[in-house]
C-alpha cells in the first residue's frame, strides 16, 4: 500500500511537472523565443547603420543574446520591398518613397526610423561637355533614375517646377546600370545617389541636388522598415535594433572623423569621400526622431506623416502607385512607439 502511494505521488509530481513545462512552453511561444538570426537590409551609404555595423554596436544587443546578424545589400528599395513581401528579411533601409509604395501595396511592414534627411548626396547630373545648364534645357532628353526612389521623387519635382515633366524620357535603372549607360552615352542626365553620384560627377556637372529641393519644401529621407511579424513577435529586439542605430548617429555627432573612418573601412571608400557624403545629409537622434518636425510621438504624430501623405498623392498622380493610403493608415504605418520604448531603455 505504501509502495502504491509512493508511486502515485511520483506520478502526480511528474504530471504536475509536465503541465508546468507545457504552460511554460506555451508562454515562451506566446512571447516568441529569440530568433537564431536577424536579417538586416542595407544600402551602401555611410550612415548611422553603417557606423553601427563598423563599430559592432549590433553585437552588443544581438550577439550577446546568441543571435546572429545577417546583413543583406539591396541596390534599391524596390528589391527590399520584394524581400519584405516574401518575408525573407526583418529590417531594411530605403528611400521613404519606397515606404509609400510598401504601404500602398499592402506589404506588412512598419516605419520605425528616419536614417537621414537627404541633401547633396543625391543630385541631378548632366554630362560636363553638354550645353545644358538648367533643368528646363532637359526638354526632349533621356534621364535615368531608379523608379519609386527618393531620387525619382526629387527628379519629378524639379521637372514639374520647370514645366517639362511631360517633355522628357524617363528611364528606370538601377544605380549600377546608370553608370554603364552614362559611360556609353545612352543617357543625357541622371538623378541618383552616392556612391554612383560621385562616379558620374567625374565627367558631369550638377544641375540641382536634394538639399536645394528640401529648402523649397520637397524634403526626402532614407528610412528603416521592420516586418510586422518580426515586430509583433520580438518588440524588444526592435528596440535593441534602434538603440544600435541611435548609438551610431550619436557617435557621428560626437566623433565625426572617427565615424567617417569606420564607415570608409566598411564601405571600402576613402575617409574623405565618407565624410563628404555624411556631411551632405542630416542625421537624427532619438530626441529629433520624436520631435514634431519628424516622426512625432504615439500621442502626437509629427510632420513626417503629412510629408508621407503628400508624397503618396504625388506618386498617385504620376502613376507610381495605384492607391493613396488614408491618413489613418499612415498613422498606423509610422510607429514611433518603438523609439519611445528604446529611449526608456537607454
Amino acid at each position: 500500500m505504501k509502495r502504491f502511494r509512493k508511486l502515485s505521488l511520483v506520478l502526480l509530481v511528474t504530471c504536475l511537472g509536465l503541465m508546468l513545462a507545457s504552460c511554460g512552453k506555451k508562454e515562451n511561444d506566446k512571447k516568441g523565443d529569440a530568433p537564431k538570426e536577424v536579417r538586416i537590409g542595407i544600402i551602401r551609404v555611410p550612415n548611422d547603420k553603417q557606423v553601427a555595423i563598423s563599430k559592432n554596436y549590433f553585437d552588443t544587443y544581438f550577439k550577446e543574446k546568441g543571435i546572429k546578424t545577417k546583413f543583406m545589400f539591396f541596390d534599391s528599395g524596390v528589391a527590399a520591398n520584394q524581400a519584405f513581401a516574401s518575408n525573407s528579411i526583418d529590417f531594411a533601409e530605403m528611400g521613404y518613397t519606397n515606404g509609400v509604395v510598401a504601404l500602398s501595396t499592402g506589404i506588412p511592414v512598419n516605419l520605425i526610423w528616419i536614417h537621414e534627411i537627404l541633401g547633396t548626396n543625391e543630385a541631378l547630373v548632366v554630362h560636363k561637355d553638354s550645353a545644358i545648364d538648367s533643368v528646363k534645357e532637359l526638354k526632349g532628353k533621356k534621364i535615368a533614375t531608379p523608379f519609386s526612389s527618393t531620387s525619382h521623387f526629387s527628379l519629378l519635382q524639379c521637372l514639374k517646377e520647370a514645366g517639362i515633366e511631360k517633355d522628357v524620357e524617363l528611364l528606370d535603372m538601377e544605380t549600377k546600370d546608370i553608370v554603364a549607360a552614362w559611360e556609353r552615352g545612352d543617357i543625357d542626365a541622371a538623378y541618383t545617389w552616392e556612391p554612383t553620384l560621385s562616379t558620374i560627377k567625374e565627367t558631369g556637372k550638377v544641375l540641382v541636388d536634394s538639399k536645394e529641393l528640401a529648402e523649397k519644401g520637397h524634403l526626402t529621407a532614407n528610412i528603416d522598415l521592420v516586418h510586422e511579424d518580426f515586430a509583433k513577435k520580438y518588440p524588444e529586439l526592435v528596440e535593441d535594433y534602434l538603440l544600435s542605430l541611435n548609438k551610431g548617429a550619436t557617435f557621428y555627432k560626437e566623433h565625426p572623423k572617427e565615424a567617417a573612418k569606420a564607415c570608409a573601412h566598411g564601405l571600402d571608400i576613402s575617409e574623405e569621400e565618407a565624410i563628404k557624403q555624411m556631411e551632405g545629409t542630416k542625421w537624427l537622434t532619438f530626441e529629433e526622431e520624436l520631435s514634431t518636425d519628424y516622426l512625432g510621438t504615439t500621442e502626437k504624430p509629427g510632420q513626417f506623416n503629412t510629408i508621407f501623405y503628400e508624397t503618396a498623392v504625388f506618386l498617385k498622380e504620376q502613376g507610381s502607385i495605384q492607391e493613396i493610403p488614408s491618413k489613418e493608415a499612415i498613422k498606423q504605418f509610422i510607429q514611433p512607439k518603438y523609439i519611445e520604448a528604446a529611449q526608456k531603455k537607454e
